[in-house]
């Protein structure tokens, strides 16, 4: 039974196991939850590195291919083609149950509670600053609820951007994500749609209580889609006389055109949102440019 967990840099996955039955050895095949693996080091509660242990002794394992859960059974198998085997069942019979059953959203909050499937509704909350943070804390601790059988709990929280860690935490508490001026990069938004996981963005205060309430009282406002055309990493910013700033850019996705809103995101925050001014090429006026291209955008009144 696999008891605790932890990364190690320098090491990898390392997994605290508690022999119940048989005996492990270096070389052996294994599997646990939703992991498999090959055991490369044992070492004991002593910290001495050993080649094979028995039942009913704890030990360290390395040699996981990812990272296993607390509580998971350890077991040993043949080869690695059984282990993958068997993981992949697991695997396909988990995203059969996330099809099944439909991930917490604030969309579907209020039902979910008419129907007595939660009692409270898990946060998880990112926000630009510090003083954004304990600012929005309070202010969702204040929200009345008429429902009292129903409670609201920041599970986590903290300054930056969204992370995949906040994402798996989600997924595995129930929760929803909210950011306050942030953006999470294509590559978070992708793993959250995967793990149908509700990401939540503002820029206003009440605007972010306003909907918590109403889809407590289950009177949200349908949720618009929005989609993204492109990305563009800033190189170099070049100083026009009276025309401005124009960022000498690479379009890493997508496309970028005139005719598109922009954001201006910098180390996750956002830090401008408006419309395309210009768009160049060797100093050419063009409509757009594609992914590996470089170019010069100009934003309105930026």
């Amino acid at each position: 039974l696999i008891i605790e967990t932890k990364l190690d840099k320098k090491r990898g996955i390392i997994a605290s196991v508690l022999i119940q039955d048989g005996a492990l050895k270096i070389s052996d095949y294994f599997i646990a939850g939703l992991s498999y693996g090959k055991i490369k080091s044992l070492t004991d509660d002593k910290g001495k590195s050993i080649k094979k242990v028995g039942p009913s002794t704890p030990v360290e394992i390395i040699g996981f291919y990812k990272m296993p859960q607390a509580g998971d059974y350890f077991q040993i198998v043949p080869d690695d083609k059984l282990a993958k085997i068997i993981i992949n069942e697991r695997e396909d019979e988990e995203r059969s149950k996330i099809i099944q059953e439909p991930s917490l959203s604030l969309d579907n909050l209020f039902l979910e509670i008419k129907e007595g499937k939660i009692d409270k509704l898990n946060i998880i909350l990112k926000t630009d600053t510090q003083g954004s943070l304990d600012a929005l804390q309070e202010a969702i601790k204040k929200i009345k609820i008429e429902n009292e059988e129903v409670k609201i709990v920041i599970i986590h929280s903290g300054v930056g951007n969204i992370t995949e860690t906040d994402v798996m935490l989600a997924s595995a508490s129930q929760a929803i994500i909210i950011g306050f001026n942030i953006r999470p990069d294509t590559n978070i938004q992708k793993i959250a749609k995967s793990e149908k996981i509700d990401i939540r963005l503002y820029k206003i205060i009440y605007d972010l209580l306003d909907e918590i309430k109403s889809a407590l009282k289950g009177f949200l406002k349908p949720k618009i889609e929005e989609y993204v055309c492109g990305q563009a990493e800033v190189r170099e910013i070049f100083k026009i006389p009276k025309i401005g700033s124009i960022a000498g850019s690479y379009v890493l996705s997508g496309k970028i055109s005139k005719s598109d809103n922009i954001r201006v995101i910098r180390d996750g925050k956002l830090i401008y949102e408006g419309k395309v001014s210009s768009l160049r090429r060797f100093k050419e006026d063009i409509k757009e440019v594609n992914a590996d291209f470089e170019c010069g955008i100009g934003i309105e009144k930026f």
